[in-house]
């Protein structure tokens, strides 16, 4: 009722709009109308990505291009992630467990952020928290490549971290697991710590399967074949080297 006296008593308010006016309400529909978009793919897409980590059953990935980076030849240097995982802040970091996975980069193509995955090599369970240039590169020719965090997320190891990351990369391809279950073997020693490089903590060909367990965890390259790490032994003497007669299984002292 209001609205009608106002009109009444101003018709000047009934005057065609303007081409300003008009250029303005265009502008501003525009506007809502991108917003709105923008909303609706966002919910799409974590709708979709929830749904994809429900669905997604275990299973094995062979032939995986393996390489290492942390503090010294991060992009920047430092501990920075491209992906907020676990509360942890953009910050790299973990020892390997299934609730404290250590991180790795890849392509997002190739596996999702925050996706956890489990490493028959090192025995650990990993999660894609970064993103990886050459990985990307790598996967856009048919590659699978994944780029896996060592040393601390405080100090710069340097030219010496850089070294290990180098011995601790293997010449071939390495098998992993995708949604892997909770109950796989895991090795939580620190790959590069103080100075140290452990490459003895790696398990070149070693698999393992979504039924849980491991296959295959005789190390080679120690000096008495068939008795380097994870080799079976039942004394002291069945291991090479400095290595120790653990549960069965040569290992580190």
């Amino acid at each position: 009722m209001l609205l009608e006296k106002e009109l009444l008593c101003c018709p000047s308010i009934k005057t065609a709009p303007t081409a300003r006016d008009k250029g303005y309400l265009e502008s501003q529909y525009h506007r809502l109308l991108h917003r709105i978009i923008t909303m609706l793919s966002t919910t799409l897409l974590i709708a979709s990505a929830g749904l994809l980590g429900v669905a997604q059953a275990c299973s094995t990935v062979s032939g995986v291009a393996v390489t290492f980076y942390g503090y010294p030849d991060n992009d920047p240097p430092g501990p920075a992630t491209a992906y907020n995982c676990g509360g942890r802040n953009n910050i790299a970091g973990g020892v390997g467990t299934y609730d404290n996975p250590l991180t790795f980069a890849s392509d997002p193509s190739e596996y999702t952020p925050c996706e956890l995955v489990y490493s028959s090599y090192l025995k650990k369970y990993l999660r894609m928290e970064d993103w990886c240039q050459q990985c990307v590169t790598d996967w856009q020719s048919g590659k699978k490549h994944i780029d896996i965090w060592t040393g601390s997320s405080t100090s710069n190891g340097g030219q010496t971290q850089i070294n290990c990351e180098n011995a601790l990369t293997p010449g071939s391809g390495q098998q992993f697991i995708r949604a892997p279950p909770n109950n796989l073997p895991v090795d939580t020693t620190a790959l590069f710590s103080n100075g140290q490089c452990r490459t003895g903590n790696v398990y070149n060909g070693n698999t393992a399967s979504c039924s849980g367990g491991g296959g295959n965890t005789c190390q080679t390259g120690c000096s008495w074949a068939g008795h380097c790490i994870g080799c079976p032994c039942t004394t002291f003497d069945d291991c090479s080297d400095n290595f120790i007669c653990t549960n069965g299984k040569c290992a580190n002292p």
